[in-house]
Parts: structure tokens; sequence; C-alpha cells
């Protein structure tokens, strides 16, 4: 089975397994997504969850927040970890968000990447999920998983993944596949634990468990 097939196989098995698989920070504007997937890094989504909430409160919108002192702001959020770094970023963003963008999330793919604290993943999350457009978010889960399942040769390189994917995934299938795949690898294909291959809806087309002719 060549990558291009195993890719159609396994987008259409995880639709099935997922069908309502979408991101697992909760937000309901653009820049909240901004600030939290900057919150989400090395940290559960969970729990990012949980401290915006607090930190919403006390600064409800991009000029509140773009006006907040650092120090504030990193009190808030130091439960996530990295607390001094991300509440810098998010500073600096949010108050690019309020003299360059009119308090809006540009959506640019170059643009968000100039924003600070934003990489190529922060952006393809907000590509696909705040615009709909095309958009590979190449997290841990899916480095992983698609390295185990074989539609990556051994590539660890996050903007390496990400190319390899464009090569393979639809671009109307890439944001919820992304997504299916961090759903599929905290429940089934698990990085801590031994990964569930009994249950797992890709067992006799994944590469890990030997499936020949994969190239």
């Amino acid at each position: 089975m060549t990558k291009e097939k195993l890719a159609l196989e396994v987008i259409e098995r995880l639709k099935k397994e997922y069908p309502d698989a979408g991101c697992t920070l909760d937000y309901n504007q653009a820049w909240k997504l901004l600030v939290s997937v900057r919150l989400a890094a090395q940290c559960t989504d969970a729990r990012v969850n949980v401290v915006v909430k607090d930190l919403y409160e006390k600064y409800p919108d991009v000029n509140a927040l773009a006006d907040a002192p650092v120090e504030e702001i990193e009190r808030i959020v130091k439960p996530c970890g990295l607390g001094h770094s991300k509440a810098r970023d998010i500073s600096a963003c949010m108050k690019l968000l309020r003299d360059k963008h009119g308090g809006m999330v540009p959506d640019d793919f170059d643009a968000l990447l100039k924003l600070p604290g934003v990489g190529r993943k922060s952006a393809n999350l907000i590509m696909g999920d705040i615009f709909g457009k095309p958009a590979i978010v190449t997290d841990t889960h899916c480095i992983r998983l698609v390295n185990r399942i074989g539609l990556a040769d051994n590539i660890k390189e996050p903007k390496k993944v990400e190319m390899a994917l464009w090569k393979l995934i639809p671009g109307e299938e890439g944001s919820d596949f992304c997504h299916r795949l961090v759903y599929h690898g905290r429940d089934v294909c698990t990085a801590r634990t031994k990964p569930r291959c009994d249950v797992c809806c890709l067992r006799d087309v994944c590469a890990k468990n030997g499936v020949p002719g994969q190239d």
C-alpha cells in the first residue's frame, strides 16, 4: 500500500472512530485560542482550560489583556508552567493585535507567524479551526502517530513532518485529521503506557504492526 492510499484509509477510519473530534482547548473567540495554544506548550489542554477562566475574567478582551501588567498575567498563568516566557509572549501578542491588526487575529499564515509566541503549529491551528483553511497541526501526538503508522519515515522535526503530510493529506481534511490523531493518541495509541493495539482501528494497516507493502 502506498503512503497516499494509506493516508486516505487512515483518514476514513479515524473519521468513523472519532466523528466529532475537535480542538480540546476551550475558546469562543480567535484571540482566546491564540492565548490558550501558547499556554498549552508543555502543559495539558485540560489545565489550560481551567487557568484561562481566571485570566479572561480579569482581562475579558484584547485591549484589556494588552494593557495588563506582564507580572499579573504571569501570576495567573503560572500553573501552566514557563509562566514568565508565556506571559511575556501573550502580552506582546495582544499588543500587536491591538496596535497593528485592529484587535483582530489575522487570517494570513505569515502574519500569524510574526506574532510573538506563535510558531507553525499554532498558526496552522488558527488557520484550520478559526478560518477553516487547509492546515496541518504537527503536535507531539501527530508526529508520534504518523511515524508509527507509516505516513512518515522516522521524521521527528515538526516542520518536516508537516511538509511530508501536505503531500499525503487532502487540504480540507488536514485540520480534522490532526485533531483525530490527538484523540487516538490519548485513548488508544498512547505514549506513556503500552499502546492498545488490540482495540486499534488501524491495527491491520499500521506499519508498527509489521504490515507489509507500505512505501
